[in-house]
């Protein structure tokens, strides 16, 4: 009887006290009187000893288990247990591989180990496999390797409010905790309590679990420059060592831009305000060496310590600067030829305020802005500012709210959204140079899949900063046809800014059918002669991946179809000046080369004044059109490069784009674009059967005639010096050939 009471007892507890018992029973050898008296021989032991130390135990359980209960009881997270070392829960596991270990592997249907019966029935291998991986461990949390999976046992006891199986669905599910042992029924709490761990440096997990290897770091290679980065160096969330190798072609237009500055002066002093794993100003100095002088700037603490051990990885030297003060220490011993890389921990408007240099690039995970007025507060004149954007969601018009609030500028998604981006950009630049009564010149922009490139010259004084603000316009853009054109320059208000369009869709349609864009950059995006001299780097350090786009952008830039490129220095053929600065050619001396200074001599100003009127002559055409939006709907367009030849033809400039693989660049109005695409389409046979044939309009007809009656004449040579008689002419021939 008393054995049967006891079980009664103990079969009305909780479910987890029941579980703790059982567990204490495991563990203790099986000291509780009453439960061996069920499970064992049926006798119970009269040991006064051990039931005196079974009832002081469970006194002391009841009274922790009241105080946990209180301390707890408006909160969702439940400590189980203090005991240190506690073996690891069953929920906790590295892989789902072992998690599926844990099943029944006997019988042939398999239960899940994190369900009770209940909730899970037993099932075959493959439901039980999509059971663990849907509901368990694609919500589980992720720690030091560890995924710690959602568990519906019961381990908690539930509210007493709730009873039933409701109780069980809803307060079933939670989360153990790996360092502390802690029950956590929602993910976002387990994250949050598992951060508060992390900050308090509670990092040891209290478990007895295998030693987990330590994270090993892999080493990258890239333009003969190792790089260690931690294992998860692609989420710039999780990791302060953040790597992307899509940044490649990035870092190769940066590097060749910086080489071609490193020509025209030595030493210069360079900058990487954002350095990371410090993989681009590795690059400069250990290819361009004794030309520049590299500072590479973060302001993690992780991310200082790792570019150290980069620039030891390749064999350069340290220089220290952690401080705002003129604490420098210096470490590694590096190679005699190798130079010294400073590596400083600041923020980057700090370091920017601080010192001048001769080239800075800006690379933030994000948006630039909020580093331009720093950029250009120091820049040395002649200098060169860099710039990489990421907010690709902004500048591509898909949160138009944020390009506003970060660029000042009102935008739409149109057919040249890149081109439009990265005018964005630049008009951000122009206005924080001109703060600083600074003006820039633009050597190239790039908007790519990844990136918004962006690299300036900067010139000092009002005057440039004045002429460079005066390119900053609104543009007028058809909603309907895509047309665009930047507004004209004046203060006066246009009664009817449509009229500025070439387009007449506002007189034949219905109401308002175009936008008003802007501020943006209204001057070139490119100079022909940098981008030159980029390609001739390119060639020189052997940067492949790089090269088809600077010729790209050399014809895009020309605004022509050429694609026959020298790889000598453009340098030789004579000497070039650019920004009022002659760049040394091998016939000049050193000593006929200007240095940059303050002040230039007039055949200098008159030199620039001549270059500069002559590139705004030969500027390249903005925006471009893409040749699928504005195809003829049954009709199939040329080749993209024949259709090119065709608008040269017609005595336009034209050329390919970076932008868009499909766009042309050209200054023929849309009009004319649309004519001379139409004129070399040809009906599609369905299209044909389908729509009847294509009404042309009279200047087109007369075109197809002409182009019609070469063909024929063609063809009647060829047949007459073939000895083919008139007779078989007039028997073969149609009629209106006779006729004539």
């Amino acid at each position: 009887m008393a054995a049967e009471e006891a079980a009664e007892a103990f079969l009305a507890l909780p479910s987890a006290r029941r579980n703790e018992d059982a567990e204490e029973n495991r563990e203790g050898g099986g000291e509780t009187a009453a439960l061996n008296g069920v499970v064992g021989s049926g006798k119970v032991k009269s040991n006064n000893l051990d039931v005196k130390v079974e009832e002081s135990e469970l006194e002391t359980e009841e009274k922790r288990t009241e105080e946990e209960s209180t301390r707890e009881s408006n909160s969702n997270v439940l400590v189980v247990s203090s005991d240190y070392p506690r073996e690891k829960h069953i929920s906790i596991q590295r892989h789902l591989a072992d998690l599926e270990k844990l099943a029944d592997l006997k019988d042939e249907k398999k239960t899940c180990p994190l369900c009770p019966e209940e909730k899970f029935k037993a099932c075959y291998s493959h439901k039980l496999h999509r059971h663990l991986q849907n509901l368990h461990w694609k919500v589980s949390v992720e720690f030091e390797g560890h995924r710690m999976c959602i568990c519906h046992l019961p381990c908690r006891p539930v509210k007493p409010n709730l009873v039933g199986d409701q109780a069980f669905l809803k307060m079933g599910a939670h989360y153990h905790c790996i360092i502390c042992s802690a029950t956590i029924t929602r993910r976002t709490d387990m994250i949050g309590h598992i951060n508060r761990h992390v900050n308090k440096g509670e990092t040891e997990s209290r478990f007895i679990t295998v030693p987990a290897p330590k994270s090993s770091h892999e080493v990258l290679k890239e333009l003969a420059t190792d790089v260690q980065v931690l294992p998860n160096y692609t989420t710039p969330q999780k990791t302060d060592s953040y790597f992307n190798p899509k940044m490649k072609l990035n870092r190769q237009l940066i590097f060749c831009a910086l080489a071609v500055l490193a020509e025209e002066r030595k030493p210069i002093e360079c900058l990487d305000a954002f350095g990371a794993t410090g993989i681009m100003g590795l690059q400069w100095a250990k290819h361009l060496r004794s030309s520049v002088k590299v500072t590479i700037n973060d302001c993690n603490e992780n991310s200082v310590t790792m570019i150290q051990e980069n620039c030891l990885l390749n064999k350069m030297k340290v220089k220290l600067n952690t401080k705002e003060e003129d604490s420098d220490e210096a470490m590694g011993d590096g190679e005699e030829n190798s130079g010294t890389i400073e590596v400083t921990k600041m923020d980057a408007n700090v370091i920017m305020h601080l010192r001048s240099f001769d080239f800075i690039h800006l690379d933030p995970f994000g948006t630039s802005v909020n580093y331009l007025d720093s950029a250009f507060r120091n820049v040395r004149n002649f200098g060169i500012v860099s710039l990489t954007s990421t907010d690709l969601s902004s500048l591509y018009a898909k949160a138009q709210h944020v390009a506003l609030r970060h660029y000042g500028c009102n935008i739409v998604r149109t057919e040249y959204y890149k081109e439009l981006a990265a005018r964005i950009v630049i008009a951000a630049v122009t206005r924080a140079a001109a703060r600083c009564n600074k003006g820039i010149e633009v050597l190239l922009a790039v908007a790519l899949e990844h990136f918004v490139l962006v690299v300036v010259r900067v010139l000092r004084g009002p005057s440039p900063a004045d002429d460079s603000a005066k390119k900053i316009r609104y543009l007028i853009h058809c909603q309907w046809c895509e047309e665009r054109i930047f507004q004209k320059e004046g203060n006066m208000v246009e009664e009817n800014p449509y009229q500025q369009l070439p387009c007449d869709c506002h007189g034949s349609m219905p109401g308002k059918t175009a936008v008003v864009l802007g501020p943006l950059w209204s001057g070139s995006l490119f100079n022909t002669g940098f981008l030159r001299r980029m390609l001739f780097e390119a060639v020189q350090y052997g940067l492949d991946e790089v090269q088809p786009l600077l010729k790209t952008l050399i014809c895009e830039a020309e605004c022509t179809t050429s694609k026959h490129f020298s790889t000598h220095n453009p340098c030789d053929e004579n000497k070039q000046e650019e920004c009022g600065v002659y760049i040394k050619t091998a016939n000049a001396s050193a000593e006929s080369c200007l240095v940059p200074g303050k002040r230039r001599s007039e055949e200098v100003i008159r030199n620039s004044a001549k270059r500069q009127k002559t590139e705004s002559s030969a500027e390249h055409p903005a925006f471009y059109y893409n040749i699928h939006r504005h195809s003829i709907k049954g009709m199939n367009m040329p080749k993209l490069n024949k259709f090119l030849n065709y608008l040269s033809e017609a005595g336009y400039r034209v050329s390919r784009t970076h932008f868009e693989p499909m766009g042309v660049r050209t200054n023929a109005p849309l009009a004319q674009f649309k004519t001379i695409l139409m004129k070399y389409s040809i009906p599609t046979y369905a299209g044909g059967q389908a729509e009847g044939p294509v009404h042309l309009t009279e200047d087109l007809q007369a075109g197809e005639e002409s182009v019609q009656a070469d063909a024929e004449d063609a063809e009647f040579l060829e047949d007459a010096k073939s000895g083919i008689t008139a007779a078989m002419l007039a028997k073969n021939c149609p009629a209106h050939c006779v006729a004539d």
